[in-house]
């Protein structure tokens, strides 16, 4: 049986409902949520809840040892769900059909796990994991109040107003989450459709940078937004101040929130930079190239080697310098970038393999590191051909080549890209 230990006191909670129209379409799914006071506390309960169960679940099934029996399932643990919510009042203010989906959702992670799909399960942590799913007909209940604004019954909590940013989804199902920053969202479970194709043939190439976020071939130099430079400076003094503060004192807390709130800020706009430009690149062309690019590896943390002058030291510099690079590369959104584009141009989008496209000169084809003068600036020695270093090598990603010492190394397909497209390039 699930053992349950003791859980802060919630606030008392309830409401009514209605369903949705039916001309709502598919399309984006998140919206922000706008809920009161108590509503605040009352979804927090639940996360709390859900938070709980979850880790219980994930405990059970850490126990397992080949010389005992199989772990629970979904429906054993529900059984013990329902005991543990008789015995333990604050578990029973909560919602059974939340306690429970979290509980299919486990179940579903341990399938992805042994299918190899997703990583293992992970515990879930206060303030890191807030969030729950409804899922039924309890998710159909919202109701359209006008054009800004909707409502949404959430179970034991009641009507909660989110905002109309967008036409909202046929789901059966959503996702109520907080970040960091204390924002709440609201997600329906919906997938939406890729942009079709302009048929007009066009093929361009993606170089992705730190300088320059990402390069066209067609000359077009793009710069994900981020921090101004005052915002940058408030950081690096927040930082400071977070340091000299007592962990768990109120300082620390303020600091902290005040750190999340800019490092959102920056996440919003590199997030609306990359929606924008993988829509506007899946909208102007048929085929989009980009470099194969082994991003996880690339922002690792070095090793540190020791420093032959002084014997039992480390060189520090190296892994300081890797972290500011791993800082731009991760600020520019290169993953994101290529995942929203194979997601709104599916069977479109192709991986060339790096090496040497930036050294390669995109007239002749003659590869040298002397062709590469700077960060900026590429001028072949051979034909003299000069350009801007990044779309030089966006010319060498769309023309789907990448030189290696020996012969041109053909490119890898994504495994999304469609027969009849390939049969026509």
């Amino acid at each position: 049986m699930l053992q349950c230990g003791e859980e802060p006191r919630l606030p008392p909670v309830g409401d009514q409902g209605l369903s949705v129209p039916a001309d709502w379409i598919p399309g984006m799914s998140r919206f922000r949520l706008y809920p009161t006071t108590a509503q605040q506390a009352a979804l927090l309960g639940h996360c709390r809840h859900v938070r709980y169960v979850w880790n219980l679940a994930l405990e059970q099934w850490s126990m397992w040892h080949r010389d005992k029996g199989p772990t629970p399932g979904y429906v054993e643990q529900a059984r013990q769900l329902t005991e543990a919510r008789a015995a333990f009042g604050w578990l029973r203010t909560g919602s059974q059909t939340v306690q429970q989906q979290a509980l299919r959702d486990f179940g579903q992670a341990v399938k992805n796990f042994y299918a190899g799909t997703h990583r293992r399960p992970t515990w879930r942590k206060a303030g890191l994991h807030e969030g729950f799913r409804v899922v039924g007909a309890q998710a159909t209940r919202i109701v359209k109040l006008n054009r800004k604004w909707a409502r949404v019954l959430v179970p034991k909590v009641g009507w909660v107003r989110f905002r109309l940013s967008r036409a909202i989804p046929d789901a059966k199902s959503y996702r109520i989450t907080r970040d960091r920053v204390g924002r709440w969202h609201l997600a329906f479970a919906v997938v939406p459709p890729p942009i079709p194709v302009p048929g007009t043939g066009e093929v361009v190439g993606v170089d992705r940078g730190v300088a320059v976020s990402a390069a066209l071939s067609t000359g077009e130099l793009l710069t994900c937004p981020g921090l101004s430079e005052r915002e940058q400076v408030r950081l690096k003094c927040l930082q400071r101040r977070l340091a000299r503060c007592r962990r768990g004192s109120n300082r620390h807390r303020r600091a902290k929130a005040a750190i999340a709130k800019l490092s959102a800020r920056a996440g919003d706009r590199r997030k609306d930079w990359v929606e924008k430009t993988s829509t506007d690149l899946a909208r102007r062309f048929d085929l989009i190239r980009v470099e194969d690019l082994r991003i996880a590896q690339m922002t690792r943390r070095p090793k540190l080697k020791p420093d032959p002058g002084r014997p039992g030291a480390y060189r520090p510099n190296r892994r300081r310098a890797k972290a500011g690079l791993n800082r731009g590369i991760l600020a520019n959104g290169w993953g994101l970038l290529v995942q929203r584009l194979e997601d709104k141009a599916s069977g479109r989008v192709e991986k060339v393999n790096p090496a040497y496209t930036s050294q390669t000169c995109s007239v002749c084809g003659h590869c040298a590191p002397e062709n590469r003068e700077s960060q900026a600036v590429f001028r072949c020695v051979a034909c003299g051909h000069q350009a801007h270093a990044d779309v030089n090598a966006a010319v060498n990603i769309a023309a789907g080549r990448a030189v290696s010492a020996r012969r041109e190394t053909p490119i890898r397909v994504s495994p999304k890209r469609e027969p009849q497209l390939a049969a026509s390039v």
